[in-house]
C-alpha cells in the first residue's frame, strides 16, 4: 500500500511540474506568446495572442464572408496573415503599414508563417471570442 501511495505522489508531482511550464499556446484561453517563440504546425487550431507590425495590407477577401486581410511581422521575425471577418466585426479603419496590431484568434499553420482568424465573437457561441487591438481600440 505504501508503494502505491508513493507512485501516486510521484505521478502527481511529475504532472504538476510538467503543467507548470508556461506554454505559448493554450486551447480556448488567452495565451501569452513570447516574442521569440515561432508558431509552427503543432500550434494549428489553437488560440494565440501576440502582436506585430503591419508589413502589408492585402485586398479584401470577398468570397463568402468578407475578410480584411493584412500581414503582421512578429518580433520573432515570423509573418502572420490576419484574416479578420468584417461581416461579424468592425473593420480596422485607417490601418497602415508600420502600425502595431495586437491579436487574439485561432492560428492555422502554413509554409508562409500561418494565418490567424476567428478574431471576432462567434455568434453561435461555440468558439472562443477573438479580437484585434489597433490605435487604442478593440475590434471584435
Amino acid at each position: 500500500m505504501k508503494k502505491l501511495l508513493w507512485i501516486v505522489v510521484l505521478v502527481a508531482v511529475a504532472y504538476g511540474a510538467f503543467h507548470r511550464q508556461e506554454s505559448p499556446i493554450v486551447r480556448g484561453a488567452p495565451a501569452a506568446v513570447p516574442s521569440e517563440a515561432r508558431l509552427g504546425p503543432e500550434a494549428s487550431g489553437t488560440q494565440v495572442h501576440g502582436s506585430g507590425i503591419v508589413t502589408r495590407i492585402l485586398s479584401e477577401d470577398d468570397e463568402g464572408s468578407r475578410h480584411q486581410r493584412f500581414v503582421l511581422q512578429r518580433p520573432s521575425g515570423q509573418t502572420l496573415l490576419i484574416a479578420h471577418n468584417i461581416d461579424l466585426a468592425p473593420r480596422l479603419a485607417g490601418l497602415r503599414e508600420g502600425d502595431t496590431v495586437e491579436y487574439y484568434g485561432e492560428y492555422q499553420w502554413n509554409a508562409q508563417g500561418g494565418v490567424v482568424h476567428w478574431t471576432h465573437r462567434d455568434p453561435a457561441g461555440r468558439h472562443a471570442a477573438g479580437w484585434l487591438k489597433h490605435a487604442g481600440r478593440t475590434f471584435q
